[in-house]
């Protein structure tokens, strides 16, 4: 089935209650046994296992074409639990430029795990190889990358992780399965935080793992996912599920709508540059038309000048919310070193844009007003 059929279907729910066509949430935290003291549905106890989140892994593992999906109560906490998976002594390689987060838990926590780590520029597979250790056990991947919307060949990738013993994993929240599928592409795993594209509505946190096989990669993450408790709620399970029921249109209305406001800002002499690996100029561009169907709804923009003039532009947006996130139906736009802290490699001028469902007419004409007079 096509994804979009997928996000409908690929998980049927049959309500023996109240023939509802909507699944309803369940709330219980606990679920009775029979006269056998057997659980007739499976389910012991909600944090290790609930009907709503069941579904929602279900979904996800359909649409990644995996063999098995666990939902967690962020991003944050699916990477957390994907590298606690690590043994002490072992190394990771990490995107030069990612969301600021995975190299936090890596420096910041996963220090005291044993765990080592090296920075890398993952577009380059040479510096992959140079990179690796007889210690690498990941190889970390995010494409297209936060902020600079790097495009990284992931099936190039894998297969330098494969030959050399390593798990390759792929943050794909920009992408979304709808626009890139990394286990078709060779990765072992799929990270999503759920609380952007795939939930769309800025109003649930959320993330995923999904693995490519039922192995002991799978089975240690699901332990750790059920012992540490880092789960998300029925009703948070719930939003994400009717979500995806909205992924496809969404995300290729926001395709399209970031596309022509990239072209629009190169051409605009108050802009020094543009990221978005759906334009000819970029650097990823063959390799994004090769492994996805869309460049998707993000794009950073740097404007001519430093922070002040980023900033400036910034505040005489009228459609354009000034916020953390991305991936709802509004637009949303940040200057992302002043989130990242004093220690950001990211460009003063660069501002990152999460393109909403607005008319794109609309969203140009105010890009247009906030760039007169830079």
């Amino acid at each position: 089935m096509h994804p979009e059929t997928l996000a409908l279907h690929s998980t049927p729910f049959e309500d023996k209650n109240a023939s509802a066509v909507v699944p309803p949430i369940y709330l219980s935290t606990t679920y009775e046994r029979d006269e056998a003291y057997e659980l007739p549905q499976g389910y012991l106890y909600t944090r290790a296992g609930n009907p709503n989140r069941q579904q929602l892994e279900q979904t996800l593992a359909a649409l990644e074409g995996g063999a098995e999906a666990l939902a967690f109560a962020s991003g944050q906490a699916a990477t957390l639990a994907l590298l606690q998976c690590l043994k002490p002594g072992d190394h990771v390689l990490v995107p030069d430029d990612a969301y600021y987060g995975t190299p936090s838990l890596l420096q910041d926590f996963m220090n005291t795990w044993g765990l080592s780590f090296t920075k890398v520029d993952t577009t380059q597979p040479a510096e992959i190889v140079s990179a690796l250790r007889p210690a690498t056990r990941l190889i970390w991947l995010e494409t297209p990358s936060n902020p600079l919307l790097k495009v990284t060949d992931l099936r190039a990738a894998a297969a330098i992780a494969r030959e050399h013993g390593a798990i390759s994993v792929c943050d794909s929240t920009w992408a979304t399965p709808l626009l890139q599928r990394p286990l078709d592409l060779g990765c072992d795993a799929v990270m999503h935080s759920t609380t952007k594209y795939l939930s769309g509505h800025s109003d649930v946190l959320g993330g995923a793992l999904i693995f490519k096989e039922s192995g002991e990669l799978a089975t240690r993450a699901r332990q750790i996912q059920t012992l540490g408790g880092a789960v998300p709620s029925p009703f948070d399970c719930w939003l994400v599920s009717r979500g995806i029921k909205t992924l496809a249109v969404r995300v290729r209305q926001q395709a399209a709508n970031a596309l022509a406001l990239a072209e629009f800002l190169e051409k605009h002499s108050a802009v020094e540059r543009v990221h978005y690996p759906g334009l000819k100029s970029h650097a990823g561009y063959a390799i994004a038309r090769r492994q996805m169907s869309l460049a998707g709804g993000m794009l950073s923009v740097q404007i001519r000048g430093g922070a002040e003039d980023a900033l400036r532009f910034m505040k005489k947006l009228q459609l354009f919310t000034m916020a953390t996130s991305l991936g709802g139906v509004e637009s949303l736009i940040e200057h992302r070193a002043s989130v990242e802290g004093p220690d950001t490699l990211t460009p003063q001028n660069l501002l990152r844009v999460s393109v909403g469902l607005e008319h794109v007419d609309d969203l140009i004409g105010d890009m247009a007003q906030a760039l007169a007079g830079l």
